[in-house]
């Protein structure tokens, strides 16, 4: 029996020591967000309630005396533990889906009641009316598990409710599964709880979490690896790894199509705006360049080639639809200007063209779509200057 416990406490152990590698690591990054800081934050409650868990496996188990203090203490601060990972949990998912006023004080409390009725109900009930709580022989009683567990399973609920509600109104297929994922991959923590009293000896509860939390860090990671940190875009490593995979995608005899896409007269935002609206711009454009690859039919790879330069790999069952791409394209950067009230509207300069025969490849393509680039801006700013000269040669009052 003392064996059982044993492999219990080791067993979250473990977890901490784990959770722990993933908080250092992510501590000692100079570049952290408030997705990756909110994870963090999540962390810690987590570590808490595993090292709690243990020494409630070591009293259990003898190796610490059973007493009224050691046992309301432990298992007090195991309720307070389970209480803070899903409020921290829920602001993560709330960072992660940028919902407005999250940080505003009046949520923040709002959003607290739950923790604070947790908290504040077992020091009352555990003075005022104990039997409620634990029994003579130390028995935890019904009141004990509604205010360790209510607090949570409210916390879970109110997560649920939101992102499916936000994957309900997503067109994005990409985006709906996001919204699902967040919410739902919880569920397995519940799952790993509602199981662990069948093994008492397994800490199936600590192995759920762990294996949650490993799904979104290691997601993390992959995102600081393959995402432009500005845009939040497939960068150009994750370009030039689609591009290396042309030997499959002939294979597969896909239609291909390689689009390339910058801002006319960009230098003139930065002079004029400051770098920071430069920058403000290029994640305007990536947003609507995201809402037309996700709202599409044809399958496509988005990515930030450099500097105000975009590239589209698109798979379409006809030309007419790159045309139609490129149409949205521009008509997205202007309804995203106009949403952003930018002191300016973004000109779109396109160029694109085909992957050809065996015989071509996408360093050609890539080639011929850039000097198709080149004419495009070519001829926006000879418009430009046709315009204005029109403007000028008009007769004045």
């Amino acid at each position: 029996m003392a064996g059982d416990y044993l492999q219990y406490i080791i067993s979250n152990i473990v977890c901490v020591l784990i959770f722990g590698i993933m908080l250092v690591h992510d501590l000692a990054s100079v570049d952290r967000q408030e997705k990756q800081i909110k994870f963090d934050r999540a962390l810690i409650p987590f570590m808490a309630y595993f090292v709690l868990d243990a020494l409630w496996a070591a009293m259990e188990g003898g190796m610490i005396p059973r007493n009224i203090v050691s046992f309301s203490i432990i298992n007090f601060a195991l309720a307070v533990a389970l209480s803070l990972i899903t409020y921290m949990w829920l602001r993560f998912v709330l960072a992660v889906e940028k919902a407005p006023g999250r940080e505003k004080l009046g949520f923040r409390l709002f959003s607290g009641i739950p923790l604070y009725i947790g908290f504040f109900g077992l020091i009352i009930f555990f003075f005022a009316a104990r039997p409620l709580i634990v029994d003579e022989n130390f028995n935890l009683q019904m009141g004990y598990f509604v205010f360790m567990n209510g607090p949570s399973y409210l916390y879970l609920v109110a997560i649920l409710v939101y992102t499916i509600s936000r994957a309900v109104k997503e067109k994005s297929r990409v985006e709906r599964r996001n919204h699902l994922m967040v919410g739902l991959l919880p569920l397995m923590v519940v799952i790993g709880g509602i199981f662990q009293p069948f093994w008492p000896s397994i800490a199936i509860f600590c192995f759920a979490c762990t294996f949650l939390m490993l799904i979104f860090y290691i997601q993390s990671m992959q995102g600081r690896i393959s995402l432009d940190p500005l845009t939040k875009l497939n960068n150009r490593g994750q370009l030039m790894h689609y591009m290396a995979q042309e030997s499959l995608i002939r294979k597969e005899r896909k239609l291909t199509y390689l689009i390339m896409i910058d801002v006319n007269d960009f230098k003139k935002i930065n002079d004029t705006f400051g770098h920071a609206e430069g920058d403000r711009a290029l994640v305007i454009l990536a947003a609507g360049l995201k809402k037309v690859v996700n709202e599409k039919k044809a399958p496509m790879f988005l990515g930030r080639y450099g500097g105000d330069e975009f590239v589209i790999i698109a798979h379409p069952e006809t030309e007419e639809e790159i045309k139609d791409i490129i149409s949205s394209i521009r008509a997205s950067a202007a309804e995203k200007c106009a949403q952003e009230n930018t002191p300016y509207v973004l000109s779109i300069a396109v160029g694109y063209d085909q992957l050809r025969d065996d015989h071509d490849s996408f360093q050609s393509c890539f080639e011929r779509a850039d000097h198709n680039l080149y004419l495009d801006k070519e001829e926006v700013k000879s418009h430009l200057y046709n315009q204005a000269n029109k403007n000028n040669n008009k007769p004045r009052a």
